[in-house]
């Protein structure tokens, strides 16, 4: 007989690992109009999360020290994405965040976690003091300016959890090829030994982009105080562009701006500042969000850095300058930069593992796309324009290996130099918007991997499944995550599966391999044991007084309850006393199981109870159930949980009469 280990002792190690992205249901709720009200629509995505978060499922590993923290609910088409960060014993968790996912009507479809293992006991007390942590950090700086702030969290990334003192120290570093660069790094010491666990770079460069005299004339949307015109945007005052070496907002009586000479200030914030509106427009007209920050506002953009380089630090878009002199605030740089910040704006902040400069590069060649500009075509270059060093762009996303970089994902991408790694990531994008083969004049484009011509979705829909791939994001993103939270985004905006093919067609391509956690897609009844998510659509007995569900759905071991449902019509009456609950549940070790029945007005009926000895294969049985106090007509739900790992098994087909 084999030996059972309860899920709240233990959770095996692919249970674990499997966390990152879950398919889950949350409790029924009631059959109401879905609302068009978008205020609406959060609060029920707000409320489900809660909810479900409320019952604290295994998927979330969590301690009873733990509390979660919900912050704004964000809205796209068809999902509502809630993030969370985690708390222990009152400290931040880094590396706790997590995303819960619903769709309009509130009802939960997926969780996405950061954590892969549980923190346990962890003592808060630190050994060293706060001051005591800082010489560390400042230690990992070829320069210090400042530290910005200390703070004692739990580190939960990689290795054991770990109590730890959090600076953000502001200076100057050497970089991979022996160059000093500006830096605001995050470190993360540990309270006991003052070793360095982690590091973090806020300073995301971009070492090749346009020049802001590119777009040549252009209208630009400037604030009028007084009789003074600045080069501030009038619907986000925080949207400004500035004088880098004074931090000053370009301002005049004329409103007129900018001579066309790449040299000269003025002139690069005038293109700087059109492509920062016209990334605003982009994300409005193609994403639906309000704004660059998580609460729609925008950082200054300064243009006269004093280096061959531009970046994005968190507080700042810096541009600085190509080898001639020029400014380089084209609308890839700045879409890029921007980019970076929006990374940083949506759930798990910059994304990591060399996935970060990918995602910068998809926001400057979406912004490209959207303004249409004839001096600066959409043409999936970086830095085609500038000539940053004298040899012509610096990445090509349709052939990566023109620049040096890899087309193709190993598992050597996530180690390499940032930009390097965004080879992969890159060549990704360009095919699921292009394809192999465009014919709207972009050049051919090659797969690494498999045969066949690749037809593209259109860069507008391809930078739809991204941004909202970037929805589900956590701290522990990577491309492999990428891949996931990307297809679970296309079937959501798809249901007929063309937007989920392409884009697995698309990774496969560039060769990112699948994962366990990746969903799939179907327009048909599976026929085997499935690996989708366990939400199902309902099955609907057209009238009388029973329905069948034979929609497999896959029960996560050890995991969070799932469903299926059954919807009851054409039965104006109360339900049986001796209703009938006839289940096939394909399982290798039944007693891992427990079943429920759960009413449409969410009262729930225990069918079948666990128990570690029970090691027969299968449920296949008949319940009999007083359900006399129920309404008929409405959703019925089958719920059903692994607590037990190691075992695992689907619900095949049920059938209720009531």
């Amino acid at each position: 007989m084999k030996s059972r280990t309860p899920v709240v002792i233990a959770l095996s190690a692919a249970t674990a690992a499997a966390s990152a992205m879950v398919a889950v249901v949350g409790p029924a709720t009631a059959q109401t109009p879905i609302p068009t009200d978008p205020a609406a629509v959060a609060a029920l995505a707000k409320d489900s999360a809660a909810a479900l978060i409320a019952d604290r499922p295994a998927v979330l590993l969590a301690s009873a020290d733990e509390a979660f923290v919900q912050r704004p609910v964000i809205s796209t088409d068809n999902l509502q994405y809630v993030p969370y960060e985690r708390t222990y014993k009152g400290l931040q968790v880094i590396g706790g965040d997590f995303v819960v996912v619903t769709d309009r009507s509130g009802q939960t479809k997926y969780t996405s976690v950061a954590q892969d293992r549980a923190i346990g006991q962890l003592s808060v007390t630190p050994k060293l003091s706060a001051s005591e942590s800082v010489p560390f950090a400042k230690a990992e700086l070829k320069t210090v300016k400042n530290v910005e702030s200390t703070k004692l969290v739990v580190l939960n990334t990689t290795g054991a959890p770990a109590l730890a003192w959090e600076s953000v120290v502001n200076g100057t570093k050497i970089d991979e090829h022996g160059e000093e660069n500006v830096s605001r790094l995050t470190v993360d010491v540990d309270a006991t030994s003052g070793a360095v666990l982690r590091t973090k770079e806020n300073v995301t460069h971009a070492t090749g982009t346009g020049t802001g005299w590119i777009v040549g004339s252009v209208s630009l949307d400037t604030t009028l105080s007084g009789s003074t015109y600045s080069l501030k945007d009038p619907s986000i005052a925080t949207l400004t562009c500035q004088d880098s070496s004074t931090n000053t907002t370009f301002s005049g009586t004329d409103n007129v701006w900018g001579n066309g000479t790449g040299t000269n200030k003025e002139t690069g914030c005038v293109d700087a500042l059109y492509a920062a509106q016209k990334q605003k427009a982009m994300l409005s007209s193609w994403l639906g969000r309000t704004g660059f920050t998580s609460s729609g506002g925008a950082w200054p953009i300064r243009v006269g850095l004093n280096d061959v380089n531009a970046y994005y630090d968190g507080t700042q878009v810096q541009i600085g300058k190509n080898n001639a002199g020029q400014w380089i605030s084209s609308l890839d740089v700045v879409g890029h930069e921007i980019g970076h910040g929006i990374d940083d704006n949506t759930p798990g902040g910059i994304s990591g593992n060399g996935t970060q400069e990918f995602v910068g590069d998809v926001f400057g060649a979406a912004t490209e796309a959207y303004a249409a500009n004839a001096n600066d075509p959409a043409d999936y270059q970086v830095g085609e324009e500038v000539n940053l060093v004298g040899s012509g762009p610096i990445r090509y996303m349709y052939n990566p290996s023109l620049a040096g970089d890899d087309n193709c994902y190993s598992s050597s991408t996530p180690s390499q130099e940032v930009h390097a790694a965004a080879g992969p990531g890159n060549h990704w994008f360009y095919l699921l918007a292009e394809g192999t083969n465009p014919t709207n004049g972009q050049p051919a484009s090659t797969r690494c991997t498999g045969t066949g011509a690749l037809t593209g979705v259109g860069i507008q829909t391809a930078t739809k499944i991204m941004y909202n791939a970037m929805l589900m994001k956590t701290s522990s993103s990577s491309y492999l995550k990428y891949r996931t939270w990307t297809l679970t985004s296309a079937k959501a905006l798809d249901s007929t599966c063309g937007l989920f093919n392409k884009t697995k067609a698309a990774w496969d391509a560039v060769s990112v391999p699948a994962q366990t956690a990746d969903p799939t897609c179907t327009t048909s009844t599976p026929t085997t044991s499935p690996t989708a998510s366990p939400t199902t659509s309902p099955t609907t007995a057209p009238t009388g007084c029973a329905g069948t569900n034979a929609t497999d759905v896959s029960i996560p071991d050890a995991g969070s309850a799932i469903y299926s449902d059954i919807v009851i019509s054409g039965c104006a009456r109360s339900a049986s006393s001796t209703s009938t609950v006839a289940v096939n549940v394909v399982h290798t070790y039944r007693g891992d199981v427990k079943l429920d029945l759960v009413a449409p007005d969410g009262s729930t009926y225990a069918l079948k109870a666990t128990s570690s000895s029970d090691s027969t294969d299968n449920i296949v049985t008949t319940y009999t159930v007083n359900l006399s106090t129920e309404a008929a007509n409405g959703t019925w739900r089958l719920k059903a949980q692994d607590v037990y790992s190691s075992d695992t098994g689907y619900i095949n087909t049920w059938t209720l009469t009531v």
